[in-house]
């Protein structure tokens, strides 16, 4: 274990009140944003307990190489207990074992362990997993690094500047390990992304054709936050000489949703959150990774990288996000949590008259009391109010909002 493991206190504290309880932990997210390093926290949590025994298996790991389905795991599993002890048993990359599932009902119907687990696929989480071990186990989805988290882990303080290299180089927690330079970050997560392709997404997947995957993914990179549906990507791309038809492009933004490397959002209706079928917008889960993807210019996709800002660190703190709807008005999210609501608009500047109307308006016209907000990189004022509304800089905004 690492003797300089960084707490990541938001996770930790939603795990906590199951440790130790008869329920199956299973942490998912996309690969690197820090899975492995949360069941390390974990385990030093546990080991705070006296006659704690770990069971620590890493599939990433030539150690574990002999593990590959479900009978070898419980076999393995039940030779290493200790049965003067409370066992543990903590599983990294646990889809990368075949009907895994098998085995984790049956040492939880035995109740001879604690178990915890890390997958980088959301398939983990539905189909057999679901049938077998239905009401049997908790999910935690693990982020790349919030904003505050980024400069903890970098040791640097809250300043535009360090939210700039965030919006930049975004927060795999690697970086504190080889520093913020972007053109060294950049190289890394490049290598990072082919790796989400090849491994969670192209082989997972069964992918046949990579290069249109490619463009795909490319596209949504120019397009971050835009609003649209799988035909108009098709027609889109058929019109720059890339032919996708329109299913391949529904199941290609399932794969790369399903490991985490996109996240989707979908239109609904204010009034009643009623979903439309029509319109979704898609956020990279890294910035990051979304800007090494394309070369790209800070000023001219500032807009995009604060909206994809925004709606991440909604999710980070729990909400169920939406795109809002209200009549010919849009409204860029809408957060829903133990029934409580939140709106925000998010826009780099509030440089004239007409971009204040729209901003503010629509929230204005929202004919209930929960908070609204406009988030931008004005730099007058952190915290304002206009008729009502408060206005955030992103940075108040993201640190206010850190789960």
């Amino acid at each position: 274990m690492e003797d300089n493991l960084l707490y990541r206190e938001g996770y930790i504290e939603r795990i906590k009140p199951f440790i130790g309880k008869h329920i199956i932990k299973i942490l998912t997210g996309q690969r690197r944003v820090g899975k492995s390093y949360m069941l390390k926290l974990i385990i030093e949590e546990v080991k705070k307990s006296e006659h704690t025994h770990v069971i620590y298996i890493d599939k990433e790991r030539e150690q574990f190489s002999g593990i590959n389905d479900h009978a070898q795991l419980y076999d393995y599993v039940k030779s290493s207990l200790s049965p003067e002890k409370n066992n543990y048993v903590f599983i990294d990359e646990i889809q990368e074992i075949s009907e895994f599932q098998r085995c984790l009902r049956s040492l939880l119907n035995e109740e001879l362990c604690d178990i915890y687990c890390t997958g980088s696929n959301a398939n983990i989480l539905s189909g057999e997993l679901a049938t077998l071990l239905a009401g049997r186990y908790v999910a935690f989805t693990i982020h790349s690094l919030s904003y505050t988290e980024f400069l903890h882990f970098n040791k640097t303080e809250d300043s535009n500047e360090n939210l700039e290299r965030y919006l930049t180089i975004g927060g795999m927690p690697y970086q504190r390990h080889i520093g913020t330079d972007p053109a060294v970050v950049f190289e890394y997560l490049k290598n990072v992304y082919a790796s989400i392709l090849l491994k969670d997404v192209v082989s997972r997947e069964n992918i046949r054709n990579v290069s249109l995957l490619e463009n795909l993914v490319a596209f949504l990179a120019d397009n971050t936050g835009s609003l649209f549906s799988a035909q108009n990507i098709s027609k889109y791309l058929k019109a720059q000489q890339i032919h996708i038809p329109v299913q391949t492009v529904i199941n290609y933004l399932k794969a790369l949703t399903n490991a985490y490397c996109i996240h989707k959002t979908q239109r609904a209706d204010i009034q009643g959150l009623k979903i439309f079928e029509i319109g979704e917008k898609y956020y990279f889960e890294d910035l990051g990774i979304r800007n090494c993807i394309r070369g790209f210019q800070f000023r001219s996709d500032v807009g995009k990288l604060i909206e994809n800002a925004v709606y991440m660190q909604l999710l980070r703190s729990g909400y169920q996000v939406y795109t809002g709807k209200d009549g010919e008005r849009e409204i860029d999210f809408i957060g829903e949590k133990d029934g409580e609501r939140i709106y925000v608009q998010a826009c780099y500047l509030l440089s004239d008259e007409k971009t204040v109307q729209r901003e503010f308006g629509n929230l204005m016209a929202i004919e209930d009391n929960y908070p609204k907000y406009v988030v931008t990189l004005d730099p007058f004022s952190p915290q304002s109010t206009y008729k009502g509304i408060r206005q955030l800089h992103l940075r108040e905004f993201l640190k206010q909002y850190d789960f």
